[in-house]
């Protein structure tokens, strides 16, 4: 009989931005501008090729998995240039060795054009485009360095995606002003071509005086950004989602946060790091090679190394990262540790845990009120398909109990 390994194959994830927090666009909400105050290097930002074939090598080397799959965003990843892909896509040939390696793109969309696309294609990229709704709901925070709303551009990179066949989901934000309409945002999603939806709820944190995004979890005194999405209103978004969805698209549609929170239900990975019992396996690779924490945390004092002069294994079992990634389930307040939805939520992400926010209670996750009320209310639901996925059968089954009105009893 074979003894059981206690340790499993090392695997984790690097997020790499290949130009920094360089963009073409000027989202109001965009927690990456301030990242050009930490490097000051203005456009000038774009990844080494001897930076690209180390980062390449040790992160298909490093791994004890057969399916790498590397994670180009920004910033806006595009600005690299093409060569630059294709330079990347030549390394990962070079050092696969017998691994299977795939690639996802996230992008505005605005700079795609039938070359990139037929690039994407080709080598069978995964495209994520950042899209909040349509025209009257996008455009409002998201627009270019002059003011120009960005919606039209990036429908043509969606037109263009879809007329060479290149697999694209999308990332909305969940913000401010589209809070209130969620089932229309859902619908438009589905009607452009998403059937991989990413809500993202904006939370970001502006400094007293000078208006500099900071993190929640910092002890500097700061106001929360007016674009945040509101607490409750997220909850109430997500469950008017959830319940066209459940009866409507499940098993043709996925939903980020659906998945995750099923996958907690039934003890498995949710594949979201926000939703696990511990973090830290989620780095992030700056253009000149340093590595950072998380994508969330990419401030001094979470910077890692070099990978120039470390390497990722160095880096991932740090002592620092050990305790970032402890940190998590260590300081969990007491609200969280008693509260009957932790197998669902585990605090989320610790970025958002207030601290130092005018009129907000410290150490509580920004997010606590609409979470909770989103877990009550898909909890039903939830245990249905849990017992299905338990009998080995499929959880789109839910739709027809939903609709034979069973759920009510």
């Amino acid at each position: 009989m074979n003894a059981i390994n206690p340790f499993p194959p090392v695997s984790f994830n690097v997020m790499a931005k290949p130009v920094g927090s360089r963009c073409n666009l000027n989202c109001s909400y965009c927690y990456y501008q301030g990242k050009e105050n930490l490097y000051r290097t203005g456009f000038a930002a774009k990844m080494a090729d001897a930076i690209l074939e180390k980062y390449t090598k040790e992160y298909i080397q490093s791994q004890q998995v057969q399916d790498i799959t590397f994670v180009w965003q920004g910033g806006e990843p595009v600005l690299a240039g093409l060569d630059f892909y294709k330079q990347a896509v030549l390394m990962q040939h070079k050092y696969a060795g017998g691994k299977r390696i795939s690639n996802a793109f996230q992008t505005n969309g605005t700079l795609l054009t039938d070359e990139w696309c037929r690039f994407f294609a080709g080598q069978g990229f995964l495209v994520g485009i950042s899209i909040d709704g349509p025209c009257e709901i996008h455009n409002r925070y998201r627009t270019n360095k002059t003011g120009t709303p960005s919606y039209d551009l990036v429908m043509k990179g969606i037109d263009r995606l879809r007329k060479y066949a290149v697999e694209f989901n999308t990332l909305t934000t969940v913000n401010r002003f589209n809070q209130d309409y969620p089932v229309d945002l859902y619908h438009f999603l589905k009607k452009i071509g998403s059937r991989y939806i990413q809500f993202l709820p904006v939370v970001e944190k502006i400094a007293l005086g000078d208006g500099r995004p900071i993190n929640l979890s910092d002890n500097e005194s700061g106001n929360i950004a007016p674009w945040s999405v509101e607490p409750l209103s997220y909850g109430n978004f997500m469950m008017a989602v959830f319940d066209d969805w459940v009866r409507n698209d499940v098993g043709e549609v996925f939903v980020q946060l659906f998945d995750a929170t099923l996958a907690n239900w039934v003890g498995a990975n949710p594949g979201v790091c926000i939703y696990k019992k511990q973090c830290g396996d989620a780095l992030v690779i700056e253009y000149n090679g340093d590595v950072f924490a998380c994508d969330h945390f990419v401030f001094k004092e979470y910077r890692l190394g070099n990978i120039l002069e470390s390497t990722f294994l160095e880096l991932l079992y740090s002592q620092s990262q050990k305790q970032f990634g402890m940190h998590k389930s260590n300081s969990l307040p007491e609200q969280c540790k008693v509260c009957k939805w932790l197998f669902a939520c585990y605090g989320e992400c610790p970025k958002n845990w207030l601290s130092q926010c005018s009129g907000q209670k410290a150490g509580i996750n920004y997010l606590c009120e609409g979470l909770t009320l989103f877990f009550s209310h898909v909890s039903p639901y939830m245990q249905f398909m849990a017992q299905k996925l338990e009998k080995k059968q499929p959880p789109a089954h839910v739709m027809e109990w939903v609709e034979s009105g069973d759920y009510k009893n």
